[in-house]
């Protein structure tokens, strides 16, 4: 004789248990997850956003020094054949156009002059704009000076009273 006993049924199947109290499954994101999200972003951004700003400003004086570097070829043929510095700010010399044509997106002018020297001492100088360039580059110039030309080879030493950090590693700071 078979007892109520003798077979246990469960209170609750697993299929049966109220809603509540089953496993839901998790839909989206919660937000204490985005807010992480959030802030690894925004500490990324810190270290960007500077970082960036220095890369734009070396670009921007890389435009001043190619704009002054391709007039050395000019310069040094004007000095080879006259013996004298061309001075190119009011008008054009012999090819070399007026300063204020010779210019870029952040390049006000290019101006070539000096003082003659036997080593020869001719300048060119690159002038940035007083607007939309970097604040370290603003109103700032780059020189470059021949020398050796007595000796029959011609150097350039650059030179630039712009912000240290924003200078290529061939050009030096000046006051």
């Amino acid at each position: 004789m078979e007892s109520k006993f003798d077979t246990i049924q469960p209170v609750h199947s697993p299929s049966r248990r109220p809603l509540s109290l089953r496993r839901r499954a998790q839909c989206g994101f919660t937000l204490i997850e985005l807010m992480i999200v959030v802030a690894i972003v925004g500490i990324l951004a810190a270290f960007a956003v500077p970082q960036y700003q220095d890369y734009i400003a070396r670009a921007q004086f890389g435009e001043a020094l190619s704009l002054a570097s391709g007039q050395k070829p000019q310069v040094t043929e004007y000095f080879s054949h006259n013996g004298t510095c061309p001075a190119n700010a009011t008008a054009a010399v012999d090819g070399i156009p007026k300063a204020s044509d010779i210019n870029g997106t952040y390049v006000a002018s290019v101006t070539l002059g000096g003082d003659v020297t036997d080593a020869g001492g001719c300048t060119i100088k690159a002038t940035f704009k007083d607007a939309k360039v970097a604040k370290g580059l603003l109103g700032k110039t780059v020189t470059l000076t021949m020398g050796n030309a007595n000796q029959g080879s011609v150097t350039w030493a650059c030179t630039s009273n712009a912000v240290k950090s924003l200078l290529s590693r061939d050009c030096e700071a000046t006051k």
